[in-house]
């Protein structure tokens, strides 16, 4: 029988990162919500602070799976779709796909392992955030889309 072995992501480890990027938030002075998938998209971890907008929820959620799901952050889409205009209109049309920043993936030795992702600040501040919860688990480094 043929079987894969597959590394996956821990939720203790999914737990620590969604702290550290609520710890982030804190330090900045916004309010999030953070989500954190495993490869599958399926969800391992959630937090969401008081006051955070409601619709940010979502957005966090998405942002985590289209990371995990193409294995490079939210905000290169606009690089992926470039000049191709049917690339430009069918692709943002599909659901659950976000071309915004704040999506990252969650790579291991180069292998996307999940994604996390960070709604209801300024673009750059979720993206610090999810920066900051890659951090603290020890996956710092992601590739830009190729």
């Amino acid at each position: 029988m043929k079987t894969l072995r597959e590394p996956s992501l821990h939720w203790e480890a999914a737990a620590t990162a969604a702290r550290a990027a609520v710890a982030h938030a804190e330090q900045l002075g916004v309010r999030i919500h953070v989500s954190v998938v495993d490869r599958a998209g399926l969800p391992l971890a959630y937090l969401r602070m008081n006051g955070a907008f409601l619709h940010s929820e979502g957005i966090a959620v998405d942002k985590a799976y289209t990371a995990a799901s193409f294995g490079f952050a939210t905000r290169d889409w606009l690089e992926v779709l470039g000049d191709n205009p049917r690339l430009q209109i069918g692709l943002p049309r599909r659901e659950r796909l976000v071309v915004v920043g704040g999506g990252l993936p969650i790579l291991l030795d180069g292998e996307c392992v999940g994604g996390i992702g960070v709604s209801g600040a300024a673009e750059e501040q979720d993206e610090a955030c999810a920066a900051a919860a890659l951090q603290a688990i020890g996956a710092a480094g992601y590739p830009a889309a190729g």
